[in-house]
């Protein structure tokens, strides 16, 4: 990849000169050189430490999480930066939820929910022991579910509308033999 100047860099990844200098400011993405007239130069290194920044930005983390990640300096490991932004979409999308049921209430719907709304818990349960799955089966099918896919299995269980506490509760008993 030939060297490519601050503007053009920029251009290639859908931001602006003033956020590469603020990333050179803070020591996040250094320029490899200064061409002759001044301009800053970006290689190949750069565009791939780019490529990781955007990826974590889309991502959530804080610019302060990426650096020491990309750095390896600090605490912050990958997984345990992850972690902590997974937790802090989960409150998130908690306050969502709980501004979704009083906008429902607000508009006077009282407990009619909105039409996109999840299945509930009992729902679920219900349609469970429809099909003939008993209490034992459900065990294994979350023991299976936390075994085989643990982030879809906190997903499943936020869209229930289960509080944190409980979907813990779950899947800590998920993960041990019955």
């Amino acid at each position: 990849m030939q060297p490519q100047t601050i503007t053009a860099f920029a251009k290639r990844f859908g931001l602006s000169r003033a956020t590469l200098l603020y990333y050179d400011r803070i020591g996040l993405l250094k320029p490899s050189g200064v061409n002759p007239a001044g301009y800053r130069l970006y290689g190949k290194a750069e565009a791939d430490r780019m490529a990781r920044i955007n990826t974590f930005r889309k991502a959530g983390l804080p610019l302060k999480a990426i650096q020491a990640i990309l750095d390896e300096t600090g605490d912050d490991t990958l997984e345990t930066a992850l972690e902590h932004q997974l937790g802090v979409l989960n409150e998130e999308i908690d306050r969502l939820r709980a501004r979704q049921r009083l906008v429902v209430q607000l508009l006077g719907r009282g407990a009619q929910q909105p039409r996109y709304r999840n299945v509930d818990v009992a729902q679920w349960v219900a349609m469970l022991e429809e099909a003939g799955v008993d209490e034992a089966g459900r065990v294994r099918w979350h023991q299976a579910f936390e075994r085989d896919e643990p982030e879809a299995h906190q997903a499943f269980l936020e869209s229930l509308g289960l509080d944190k506490d409980e979907i813990a509760d779950i899947r800590r008993r998920s993960r041990t033999d019955v």
